[in-house]
């Protein structure tokens, strides 16, 4: 019989200690069986690493999953400014990985060996491999390493640093986008933390310049786009000008990601795009009510965030940010080519069309000097803490509109919501009307448009106007916050040429509606070029439901496969 030392019992709290900062430790940290690694075994191959050998580092790309067979290894989480968090020591049966690992993305966090160490190194494409053919354990481990994530974006401490004032156009801009596809990040005021002082400092930035970013390598970006921290961060690969995917599927939306997880199951190989976050609308709905499977509800971001994750287990590469400029439809050597905006082209077999739409810019003068101003389009937990205690106002009478405006009343004081019609009974769902007229401070005013708007020296939002559509009357109050939900045009531009007919509201036409296809059997989900499909909002009498655009990424599915196994068929 051992005896514990006492430092194997101080081992033993300092482990308990740190466990019991994590959200659900168990299911977050779980140690394999002896029997659960043999079976790993033919997926990987052993490293050996000395002590105080990096296994892998912040922000350069994870070699995969590690599974600790003899020795200690130390997690530690790291942000640009060269602050180290401590975050747990891992032992043998513990595996080490988180969700970037599923694609070879940059790690978030640094291993290093405490002592010698010996692992199992599972590559990428052989992580994905074993989640699928051992089903108990790959759920086992796909859950930790989605729990992982999570704590890392709880932890609020490491990854990208954001430096700037809160209510800044360009922090809120960079929190949403960060926030949107999962990244960890921190915010830091220069007017209340001393190393925001200093790094605004040595840089001496203009206002033009906020907010300052730190990538975790030193690197200071001032004021970038969503693309340059893209790219700062990793979240960049790029298509390969050699592939040719199955399938490209542009946009991940509901549809596109349904799209994604099945086709990429079955075996396909996907790639998928989007111009700035995955999830397009849906995701940024604070509460989806009447989603089957879900009688609480579930915020949009999580939906589809699981649907991610799901699509990357099956192999799918996700390219964001990326925007698709133009298709060549013309496939001189069996493949259509998407042209991408700083990328190489994306060649593919079949193209899913999953764009969606963009958000409807009503006509108001000086909107555009208010955008990320006091203006916006979508309400994330990002825009409610600007609002918390405020007044603020909502346009719109559709089912995003109402989740938005019960969102925010349970941040602001008041909510205006402005509707341009009679009612809400013709746009909206039954549950959402009767819960807005039960909550307090929603304020519906019918019949109302909004006329102008009013800001500051710094052209932030100040004061909003509007007027009755049956009257003369006209009325105004101190507005810092507008949201507008006054629907969406289809994101079809990248389509012009290439000979995918459209219809008189810019919808993609598929199956039997177009005039091409006319005396041909197609698919219902085809679109007048054989070979692309339109699924989704950007489809010409879809149903516009997050449910509808799911089913239809499934259903595209059965008309890819077909497709595709015709065109590989020689000709007689």
């Amino acid at each position: 019989m051992e005896v514990a030392t006492a430092q194997d019992e101080s081992q033993r709290n300092d482990g308990d200690a740190q466990m019991s900062r994590f959200t659900r430790p168990e299911q977050t940290f779980p140690t394999l069986t002896s029997a659960e690694i043999a079976r790993m075994r033919h997926f990987g191959e052993v490293r050996a690493y000395a002590d105080g050998e990096l296994l892998f580092e912040t922000g350069k790309p994870g070699p995969g999953m590690f599974v600790v067979l003899k020795g200690h290894v130390a997690i530690t989480q790291r942000d640009g400014l060269g602050h180290v968090t401590p975050l747990i020591d891992q032992g043998p049966g513990q595996f080490l990985a988180e969700l970037s690992q599923l694609s070879g993305r940059p790690a978030l966090v640094d291993g290093r060996a405490e002592g010698e160490v010996e692992t199992l190194l599972l590559p990428p494409e052989r992580l994905r491999a074993l989640l699928v053919a051992e089903a108990e354990l790959g759920e086992r481990i796909m859950r930790a390493l989605i729990l992982r994530r999570v704590n890392l974006l709880q932890a609020g401490v490491g990854g990208i640093v954001l430096i700037g004032p809160s209510h800044s156009a360009g922090v809120v801009r960079l929190q949403g986008f960060l926030t949107r596809n999962g990244q960890p990040h921190h915010l830091l005021d220069p007017e209340r933390d001393r190393d925001a002082a200093e790094v605004i400092a040595r840089y001496s930035p203009k206002p033009e310049d906020w907010p300052l970013v730190v990538a975790a390598s030193g690197e200071v970006l001032r004021n970038p786009s969503e693309t340059e921290v893209a790219r700062a961060i990793g979240m960049i690969g790029g298509p390969r000008n050699d592939r040719i995917y199955d399938v490209a599927i542009v946009g991940s939306g509901p549809a596109g990601l349904a799209t994604a997880v099945y086709a990429a199951s079955e075996g396909l190989s996907v790639a998928v795009l989007d111009t700035r976050a995955f999830g397009g609308q849906a995701g940024a709905s604070a509460r989806i009510e009447n989603y089957l499977g879900f009688p609480t509800g579930i915020s949009g971001l999580a939906l589809t965030a699981r649907a991610f994750n799901q699509a990357q287990k099956f192999g799918a590469d996700i390219m964001i940010p990326v925007t698709a400029k133009s298709l060549d439809c013309t496939r001189k050597d069996g493949a259509f080519s998407v042209t991408l905006d700083g990328s190489d082209p994306l060649r593919s077999r079949a193209v899913v069309v999953a764009s969606g739409a963009r958000y409807r810019r009503p006509d108001i003068a000086n909107l555009d000097k208010f955008e990320g101003r006091g203006v916006w389009y979508w309400a994330s937990p990002v825009e409610a803490k600007l609002c918390a205690g405020e007044e603020v106002a909502l346009v719109g009478a559709g089912n995003s509109a109402g989740q938005a405006a019960v969102f925010l009343s349970g941040h602001a004081k008041k909510v205006l919501m402005i509707i341009r019609g009679g009612g809400l009974g013709a746009s909206m769902s039954r549950y959402l009307i009767e819960r807005i007229e039960a909550t307090p401070n929603i304020e519906l005013m019918f019949n109302t448009e909004i006329s102008a708007l009013e800001g500051d020296e710094a052209s932030l939002l100040r004061r909003i106007r509007w007027k009755s559509r049956l009257s003369a009357d006209e009325d105004s109050a101190d507005i810092k916050n507008l949201f507008l939900f006054v629907g969406a045009d289809p994101a079809t531009n990248w389509l012009d040429g290439c000979g995918v007919t459209l219809d008189r509201g810019g919808f993609v036409v598929t199956g039997a509606q177009s005039e091409q296809n006319q005396g041909r059997l197609v698919a219902p989900l085809e679109t007048s070029v054989p070979g692309v499909y339109a699924v989704g909002d950007v489809r010409s009498g879809s149903v516009k439901r997050v449910g509808g655009a799911i089913g239809e990424g499934a259903q595209v599915v059965a008309s890819l496969h077909g497709y595709l196994g015709d065109a590989a068929k020689p000709a007689l």
